[in-house]
């Protein structure tokens, strides 16, 4: 598949951009990165030329938009099946798809309170009991996963996966507001993430979109 534009909002904003942009990079998949600025006048009417929804993030392909960061990665996935985007064990592979559907459906109460920000650290916030329920169950879902299937490899299912992608915001939220003291038995994973070559070139964007005065 050739001719992939993947169109993304702010990267220190968008943790759904985040998701299938740094799905790609790890799996060298080529592709045009358009960036739109959000929360300015004329966003609405960028977005509107390339995502039937008004919404970021959104690949198009010869005139075709796929407008849906899970729809993005299970689409890739079918594209690139030699990649193995998702775990190749059967059971691995229905749980990653389980721990994606529920991040892509859930956690509203974490994603609400603490937006996404990897321009910074250790905010040391208050966690909310919505909060606190949404870091509970995220935690179950990672140990569980790394327990089960993550023995071979530093992410959740040994290799990286479409669940590390669509986790990912997580990580960043954790370290933005944390320290969390229930994940410090899965340090090496978030570290794994942080430190991840792509999650770094999106912290750099981040880092530079501040420096041309996005932030102000």
């Amino acid at each position: 598949m050739s001719d992939l534009t993947l169109v993304i909002g702010n990267k220190n904003l968008s943790s759904w951009s985040l998701r299938p942009w740094i799905l790609m990079k790890h799996f060298g998949i080529p592709f045009e990165e358009v960036t739109i600025r959000l929360d300015v006048p004329g966003t609405r009417a960028e977005i509107a030329k390339h995502s039937p929804s008004g919404l970021v993030p959104c690949l198009t392909v010869s005139g075709e938009a796929i407008w849906d960061s899970l729809a993005i990665a299970e689409t890739l996935a079918e594209w690139y099946p030699e990649k193995n985007l998702w775990p190749e064990d059967m059971m691995a592979r229905a749980r990653a798809r389980c721990l994606s559907a529920e991040m892509h459906s859930g956690f509203s109460e974490l994603r609400g309170t603490w937006p996404m920000d990897v321009r910074c650290e250790h905010k040391a916030l208050s966690r909310p009991p919505g909060v606190a329920r949404d870091l509970k169950r995220i935690h179950a879902l990672w140990t569980g996963a790394r327990q089960d299937y993550g023995q071979d490899g530093p992410f959740l299912f040994g290799e990286f996966s479409i669940a590390d992608a669509m986790y990912a915001p997580v990580v960043s939220r954790i370290r933005t507001y944390g320290p969390v003291p229930m994940f410090a038995d899965l340090t090496d994973y978030m570290d794994a993430i942080w430190e991840h070559p792509a999650m770094q070139e999106w912290r750099a964007g981040a880092r530079e979109e501040e420096a041309q005065g996005w932030y102000a």
